[in-house]
Formats: C-alpha cells, structure tokens, sequence
C-alpha cells in the first residue's frame, strides 16, 4: 500500500491548504530532478511527494481520502481501470445479502477473499491479475492526466530587464532559452506553453537583481551623481552613462543642490526618462586660510536655506 500522504508531506491530518502547499514546495524542491541527477531514490520521492500532492491539495480528492483512504471509492494510487479492482459478490450488489468490494491492487483482493471464504480460497490472485474487464470484453484504460502546469524561477540582470534579452533557465536536465521583453518589472511571470515536464505549461517568474549604481522608478530610471562643492557651485559638464551603454555629457548649471534633478528625455524604459541626481560632496576646511575662505563667500552669498520652514 501506499504511504499515508500526510506522512508524506509531512503535515498532520488537520493541516491548512498553505501547510500543504508549503510542505510540498519545500520537498518539491529538495527531490526535484534537476537536483538531484540520476538519483533513482530522489526520483522516486519527488514522484511520492507529487502525488500526495495531487489529492491533499484537491478538495473533494482530500475529503475522500480522508474518508475511505487509499482503497475507498475511486482510490487513490491506482484505482479501478489503473491494476486495482471494484468487485461485487452474492448477485453482484451491495444490497441485502450481498457486499461490495473495491481495492488498489491484486494482492490486497486476495487477502480480502482469503479473510472471507479461508485459507482455501486458490487462485485469487490469477482472478483479479488481469484486472476489471467491462461487459463487453475489453480491456479498461485509465485516461491519459492532464499535463501539469510547473513553476520555476530565474534571476536576470537589471538591464536585460530594462533593455530585454534572453536568459538560460535549465529545466528537466535541459536548457531552455527565455526571451525576456523590455522593460519587465520584478515578479512578472511569463508562460511557456509546452515546456513543462510531461507537456504542460511552464510559468517562470523572474526575479529582477538590483544594479550597482541606476535604480527603476516606473519606466523612468535615477543616476545619482557626486557633485564636488565647485562643481555645485560654479556649475559643470559631467559624462553619465545610459541604459543602452552609451555615455552623454550632461551640463550641471551652477549653484545645483544636493536632490536637484535634471532629465535626460527617452533614456528610460520602454520609451521613459533617465534622471540624474545631484548629490554635492561637501569637504571639512582643511586649514585657516579655507575656513576664511568660505567665511567670505558666505558673506557675499548669504542665504536662509531654512526660511520659510514653519520650524
């Protein structure tokens, strides 16, 4: 018999629909394939793990299981039509006088019929090997599962995901090409039709790595960029590098405060604006002759930088 699928999942019998699908994510993964190559052991459990998940993650699966368990009505892990049997006895009813039997293998049947007519009862197995025939002579077939829809992630660079591109992402020990459109945003998640294990669909949610120096604001991009206190005050053209590896030289126009942003038009994402923000270094006086220095052109420049603040 198959193995409790609780015990499987290692969850008790009152756990949440998220226990479970937390306990089959984690064993998922730890037992995938793809992580383990060429062990038949692994392999084998992650084929356990998918089924226990199949039935505790179904409602009406999991409320039959948890009635009738693994032989009940319609069983579980192999059923009638799947090398199991649904037999009934006395004229063939569960009526007065008679009983209905239904199990998951042959084996188990013959047990059963061994409890119930003695040690006597030969042949059991051979009756019930071939399994259950319908009236009309032929074979039952267990209809083909529905292809499975499978999730994996994938980490891609900030600028594939700005500028789009193509990642490598492997998949049931093959590699498999993404295209990634310009401009996705962190999170997204994209169908591949087909490219499932067993056929089904292949959704990949990509997870977007920061950048050292741009970060995204919508479909605009921000550039902070070092001003030293001269180039604040008296103005400057400083080179900035873009989305698509160029450089522009920008004119910082005198007297730029830290926070001061300036536009350069279409240099985004998808068609948005790349912003550069001035951040202005601001030195310690190194000795007398600078502090009077700056004590001078305070005088000449005054300002109120807190005037108006309510404070």
């Amino acid at each position: 018999m198959p193995r409790d699928y609780y015990e499987v999942l290692g969850v008790a019998r009152g756990a949440s629909e998220e226990d479970i699908k937390k306990a089959y994510r984690s064993l998922a993964r730890k037992y995938h394939p793809d992580r383990n190559p060429g062990d038949k052991q692994a392999e084998a459990r992650f084929k356990e793990v998918q089924e226990a998940y199949d039935v505790l993650s179904d409602k009406d699966k999991r409320q039959q299981y948890d009635r009738f368990g693994h032989a009940g009505p319609g069983g579980f892990g192999g059923g009638p039509g799947a090398g199991g049997f649904q037999w009934s006895g006395f004229g063939g009813g569960a009526g007065p006088g008679g009983f209905r039997f239904e199990s998951v293998n042959p084996e188990e049947a013959a047990d059963v019929l061994r409890n119930l007519f003695g040690g006597g009862f030969a042949g059991a197995e051979d009756l019930f090997a071939a399994g259950p025939r319908p009236r009309d002579g032929t074979r039952r077939r267990r209809a083909a599962p529905e292809p499975r829809e499978v999730e994996a992630e994938v980490n891609i660079p900030f600028l594939t995901a700005a500028n789009g591109g193509t990642v490598t992402l492997r998949i049931d020990g093959r590699e498999l090409d993404v295209k990634v459109p310009a401009g996705v945003e962190d999170g997204k998640k994209l169908r591949l039709r087909g490219q499932a294990p067993g056929g089904g669909d292949l959704l990949v949610k990509l997870n977007v790595q920061p950048h050292p120096y741009f970060r995204r604001e919508g479909k605009d991009v921000v550039l902070e960029v070092p001003l030293s206190l001269a180039e604040a005050v008296l103005g400057a053209k400083v080179d900035v590098p873009t989305l698509d590896g160029t450089k522009l030289t920008v004119k910082v126009p005198p007297g730029a405060s830290s926070g001061t942003r300036l536009r350069l038009r279409g240099k985004g994402i998808a068609g948005g604006d790349q912003y550069i923000e001035v951040k202005v270094a601001v030195p310690a006086p190194k000795d007398d002759r600078s502090r009077e220095l700056i004590e001078e052109f305070a005088r000449l420049n005054p300002q109120a930088p807190r005037a108006g603040l309510g404070w």
